[in-house]
């Protein structure tokens, strides 16, 4: 049987790698803290294995994050100078292949809907061939594997360094924020075990005068944006307010219909996503890998449309959720 932890192993493989190849570029002035904050993260994946297994304490997991902080908050990392081709040589090729470019990235989804629901039903021996439960995750990661394969024999590439250093490159141009979402969504989850959402619901029903539907709406809609905005995921958000605003006051006080307050709090909640610098792998990784003057370009342009669509949100659930 194919296990996810095996898939988790070969990630932290290639992160000690590529934290090989940062430690002995001089190119970069901060390798030695680039090094350290990617290896972290690859020994993490190994090691968390057998933290869910009980077999090692989870408490170095927590030192090793609060290092990674200290590394990416007082600027310890940094990037190199990654030996490539040239403009035009990339100029070329894309035009050699044209469309033929976007095959390894559709090879990815196609592998991992072909596990999570052919391969799925496959066993031998009467074990399945993929961890149960774990289909969808063991098809991202073969579906990867893939992809690389057929990318290396559409461009002639015989070494596996290359998409190694490829890779090594693109992490230091996105750095520490690459890792943000993850972390943020780690804290929605504290937040809510430790009922950040009842003490929020608590307030709210005080300052809430009583059959104030619509203020009830606003208030929800809006928590989710700025809640977002904070947390820099709306998954994150989502139970601190529907615990607090969304569940209790709008579908058990108010008998709201709670499919349509649900899905329409949620896209609240997206709304602050497009506003946030939290929400990096969608506004701050684009702003560094195409180099913007301004890394936060994509916030303000995407700001007038965060309003409207907030505003929209608010107006469809009063009319239709009630």
């Amino acid at each position: 049987m194919i296990k996810a932890e095996w898939f988790y192993w070969l990630v932290g493989a290639i992160f000690l790698v590529m934290a090989a190849q940062m430690i002995t570029d001089r190119s970069n002035p901060k390798r030695v803290g680039t090094a350290a904050f990617w290896g972290l993260i690859g020994a993490g994946f190994v090691y968390s294995s057998w933290v869910v297994d009980d077999r090692a304490p989870a408490e170095p997991l927590g030192v090793a994050v609060l290092a990674m902080a200290v590394l990416a908050g007082f600027g310890f990392t940094g990037r190199g100078t990654v030996r490539t081709t040239t403009g035009a040589e990339r100029t070329a090729s894309a035009a050699r292949l044209g469309n033929r470019l976007f095959v390894p990235a559709l090879t990815i989804p196609l592998v991992a809907m072909v596990c999570a629901v052919g391969v799925k039903e496959l066993s031998i021996g009467g074990e399945p061939v993929l961890q149960k439960g774990s289909e969808t995750i063991l098809g991202l990661g073969i579906g990867a594997i893939v992809a690389l394969a057929v990318g290396m024999v559409m461009l002639r590439e015989k070494r596996i360094a290359t998409p190694v250093h490829a890779g090594r490159s693109m992490l230091e141009a996105m750095g520490w924020a690459m890792l943000l979402p993850q972390m943020l969504a780690t804290l929605g989850t504290i937040f809510s075990v430790s009922g950040v959402g009842e003490e929020v619901g608590e307030l709210t029903t005080k300052v809430l005068p009583e059959d104030s539907l619509y203020l009830a709406v606003a208030v929800y809609c809006a928590g989710m944006f700025l809640f977002t905005v904070i947390m820099g995921n709306a998954f994150a958000a989502f139970p601190v307010m529907t615990a607090a605003v969304g569940w209790p006051v709008l579908v058990e006080q108010a008998d709201g219909n709670a499919a349509a307050v649900l899905a329409i709090g949620m896209l609240a909640g997206f709304c602050g996503t497009l506003v946030t610098p939290m929400a990096a792998n969608f506004n701050i990784v684009p702003a560094a890998l195409l180099e913007l003057k301004d890394q936060y370009g994509p916030i303000k342009a995407q700001l007038p449309t965060a309003v409207v669509l907030l505003g929209c949100n608010i107006v469809i659930m009063s009319a239709v959720a009630f």
